[in-house]
């Protein structure tokens, strides 16, 4: 049992007029721990005695006093992500729906997004949370190649992440995403492309695809340093990006920020809230939330975040308010990312004077008021954002 953490009285909160709020829940549990994993997410052994059905009743307590600190905003989005959602099983995923339900008011075309892994996640899970409501299913796919697999730790067979999508869209999900990694040591080019054209194939909408990044203190980690495993050269990485790219565009799947794409309408709303710098309340074991400058960040520990709450306590472990370079920053890090790209009119004048430089080095391009990404500028993102801040 870890020692109680002392929470943090959040200071008061309004959300601001007229942006999307989202509700992110955050499940803790994993079956395994992949290797490359640095979320916060415990496996049966780490958890000492703390089940789903107690972390359910916590969340309500959460969501209870959350409704409460706020001022009735409609959410227009939520999302379950983890961890892993689907270990709940459909019963107490549609359970967790109507806590939601019971303390907030939805927008009538809310958007209400579970991830899943394909290895939990079979029809009756995908009927029961279709019917109870949820209207976007994202399942993580990483890749079709047994080693790739085998190097992430992910215990699904190759064929299960398809069969999974086709379930979900057979059960009535309209929007359906797979997410892939790419630069794993030893993946081909080969083995990325049969994994685009899998995912391509099943009909999502849907499909993310992120570059292996070796995140300290995570399995993969000590592999790399212990030389058994290769880091991911960065040259290898922009080429991968480069296939994922022409064969998703090719399908006729458009980036629209630069890690995902998808077919017309099939953009995920949840993050593109992040993204362009809507708020939300973040519940669950270390999830994060923000309201109008406040961002703040709940206790890790399941055990330490049913207790507080037990007491009737916001399970808050710390915050920050964010001034208005905290807030450009965010800003220009963000929307430059997307295909709508960054309007000029948010930039000072010496920021302009370099974004000129990187429309002549070709790595934005100017559509309107507005600068975008190049195809190269979209491998080069961060140093982009970079220049721009100075």
């Amino acid at each position: 049992m870890p020692l109680r953490e002392a929470p943090v009285e959040l200071p008061a909160l309004q959300p601001s007029p007229g942006q999307p709020f989202g509700l992110y829940v955050h499940v803790p549990f994993c079956f395994t721990r992949c290797g490359y994993c640095d979320f916060n997410t415990y496996t049966p052994a780490e958890l000492g005695g703390v089940n789903p059905d107690a972390w359910l009743e916590a969340l309500g307590a959460e969501l209870e006093l959350a409704a409460a600190r706020l001022d009735g905003p409609t959410v227009s989005t939520v999302f379950v992500g983890g961890g892993t959602p689907s270990l709940l099983g459909g019963e107490r995923m549609v359970r967790l729906l109507g806590m939601v339900r019971d303390h907030f008011v939805l927008a009538p075309d809310a958007e209400i997004t579970t991830e899943a892994n394909p290895e939990s996640a079979w029809p009756d899970f995908f009927s029961a949370t279709r019917t109870a409501g949820y209207t976007r299913v994202s399942l993580g796919m990483q890749s079709v190649s047994p080693r790739v697999l085998g190097v992430l730790d992910r215990i699904h067979t190759p064929n299960r992440s398809a069969a999974a999508a086709r379930e979900a869209l057979a059960e009535g999900f309209e929007h359906v995403s797979l997410d892939l990694i790419y630069g794993t040591p030893g993946e081909s080019d080969d083995d990325l492309l049969r994994s685009v054209d899998t995912a391509v194939d099943t009909g999502v909408d849907h499909v993310s695809a992120y570059a292996l990044v070796v995140e300290e203190g995570t399995a993969l980690a000590r592999r790399v340093r212990r030389g058994e495993l290769a880091a991911p050269d960065d040259d290898v990485l922009a080429h991968r990006y480069e296939l994922v790219d022409a064969r998703l565009s090719g399908a006729g799947m458009s980036w629209y920020e630069v890690s995902n794409w998808s077919r017309p309408g099939g953009e995920c709303r949840h993050n593109l809230g992040y993204w362009n710098g809507g708020q939300w309340w973040g519940a669950g074991p270390g999830a994060h939330g923000y309201v109008g400058a406040t961002r703040w960040w709940n206790v890790k520990h399941p055990n330490a975040y049913a207790e507080l709450l037990a007491d009737g306590t916001l399970p808050v472990s710390g915050f920050e308010r964010l001034d208005g370079d905290a807030l450009h920053t965010e800003e220009v890090l963000l929307k430059t990312r997307l295909r709508q790209g960054l309007p000029l009119d948010r930039l000072g004048d010496a920021e302009r004077q370099r974004a000129q430089t990187a429309v002549a080095d070709g790595l934005l391009a100017s559509e309107g008021e507005r600068l975008v990404l190049t195809p190269r500028g979209r491998l080069l993102a961060d140093g982009v954002v970079r220049t721009l801040l100075g």
